[in-house]
Parts: C-alpha cells; structure tokens; sequence
C-alpha cells in the first residue's frame, strides 16, 4: 500500500498513473497486468489511454438526474427499475434514508478497440501505428477542455465536438505525413496547425 496524502504535491491520478510509469520501466514487469483505478473524472480515460497498457479500467460512481432515470419495467421516467413499485418512485419528494450506489466500469481495451475499429482500414502514404493514434486522440481531447484547460469556444463537447475533430482528424491524417504527437508529450506543431487550419475553416458555422 503507498500512502499519498496532500502533503504530497501533485493530483491523486497523476501520482498513480507516475507509479503505473515506473512499473512499466522495470525489466521484470508484466505487461499483464491489470490496473483499476476508482474515481469520477473523466480525465481518467484519457490517462489511462496515455499509458497504452492492454488491461486498464475505470470504476466510477454512476451519477444520473432524475430526469435521465428510465424504468426498464414500467417505461416511465424518474425511477429506476430496482425502485419500481416503491414509495419513492411514487412519490419522488419522500427522500430515502439509504440508496444503493450504482458504479459504471469502464474497460479502456474496449474503448482502443473502437478506436482500431475507426481507423484500421484508413489508407495512410506512411506506417500505420495504431499507439500513435490512441496519443493523438488524448491530444485532440484537449480541446474541448478538461481539469487544466477551458474548451475552444466553438468545440463543446455537449454539442458533438469529439465528433467533429475525429472526423477532421480522419481525413486530414493522409495527408499530414505523419501523426501529430512524437512521444514522451511532444507535438508536431506543423501538423498541428494544418488539423486547425481545417478547423478555422468550419468554425463559424459551429459557431451559427
């Protein structure tokens, strides 16, 4: 067990995934390893994704409105189905002393999965590298913010943002003559500024 309190600089996901980077270094490491780490920001699944290890998940507290909770029993909203035919799911002002906490476990090998799946069938006039890619979608993550950084004005994630910059990023690629990240959290800043040349193109209508 490693205790990293407050009185130790840095963020709690940094500091682990800084241990998890240390591991990988050692001659007698196992790359299967797995790895779990319980937490509610999203910033993980990019983190976790930076580390490129094979077995990565993510425990997270689900947290739902009342307005996004749907009864797969009855169909009707504002209850789930384990609270159907309660008192609270007929009357949703009585508040529950106790209520069972639901998790969503995120599989990072699952989401590199997708992100083969959308790419591997892309021409490419050089090497395809699969990790490169996986690095050059936490880049591109950046812009439509996160703990450190705000959203470009025109990237909201909420209006399909991640969306609109793979799709960019997928066509742009072949042309770029490479990928936009070199490892070790370097930036290509000529193919960087192509991929935002393209997206200074359409930004006024996401803008309208």
């Amino acid at each position: 067990m490693i205790f990293s309190d407050a009185s130790v600089p840095g963020e709690g996901e940094h500091k682990i995934l800084d241990f998890i980077r240390s591991q990988r270094a050692q001659k007698n490491y196992d790359p299967n390893t797995s790895h779990c780490i319980h937490g509610a920001d999203a910033d993980l699944i990019m983190l976790g994704l930076s580390t490129h290890e094979p077995h990565f998940y993510i425990l997270r507290e689900a947290v739902l409105q009342e307005k996004d909770k749907k009864c797969r029993r009855c169909g009707q909203s504002g209850h789930l189905a384990h609270e159907c035919g309660t008192e609270a799911a007929n009357d949703p002002s009585k508040a529950k002393l106790a209520q069972s906490v639901q998790f969503q476990f995120v599989k990072l090998a699952v989401v590199r999965e997708y992100l083969y799946l959308e790419f591997k069938d892309l021409k490419l006039p050089y090497t395809f590298d699969f990790e490169r890619i996986v690095d050059d979608f936490v880049f591109l993550c950046f812009f439509v913010g996160n703990d450190f950084l705000p959203h470009l004005p025109s990237l909201s994630i909420r209006e399909g943002a991640l969306d609109a910059l793979l799709f960019m990023y997928k066509n742009a690629l072949p042309r770029l003559g490479g990928y936009l990240t070199k490892g070790a959290g370097e930036l290509d800043f000529t193919k960087v500024d192509i991929l935002l040349s393209d997206l200074a193109r359409v930004e006024e209508d996401f803008f309208k």
